[in-house]
């Protein structure tokens, strides 16, 4: 992994502490990521379903659809949580990240990221549960 320095501007393509951390070819990888996420989600209903597996296993949906919040979330706010809580960003090509240096900069992404984890498990949660009540 490649590392340098970086000030931000506020331009939307840009890093934005705590807003914007990735460019395109990293939220085009998060989209992917949700959509794997979302047929790995049918793909467990599917499966215990047909299985008619008792009905604690419908709880391990949480993790696929936890995997869904996050991601989902990550493509659409252009904000990587591993980025943010290693403090690092990127605007060009994939596997090349920067180093956030300001500690403000990283405090501000890394809530950000923590934010998001804790979103994506309350979202994984409600639909683990709500597979179980059906």
């Amino acid at each position: 992994m490649n590392s340098s320095s970086f000030i931000p501007s506020q331009k939307s393509s840009e890093y934005i502490p705590g807003i914007c951390n990735i460019g395109k070819k990293e939220i085009e990888r998060r989209k992917y990521a949700a959509l794997f996420s979302l047929v790995l989600c049918v793909l467990c209903v599917i499966i215990i379903e047909w299985l008619q597996t008792e009905k604690m296993w419908r709880l391990l949906l949480f993790i696929p659809a936890t995997s869904l919040g996050v991601s989902f979330q990550q493509w659409r706010s252009k904000f990587c949580v591993a980025f943010g809580i290693k403090g690092v960003f990127n605007f060009g090509d994939l596997g090349k990240t920067f180093n956030v240096e300001q500690q403000e900069y990283y405090r501000k992404d890394r809530r950000k990221a923590l934010s998001m984890i804790f979103y994506g498990v309350v979202f994984g949660s409600i639909v683990a549960v709500l597979f179980y009540l059906v």
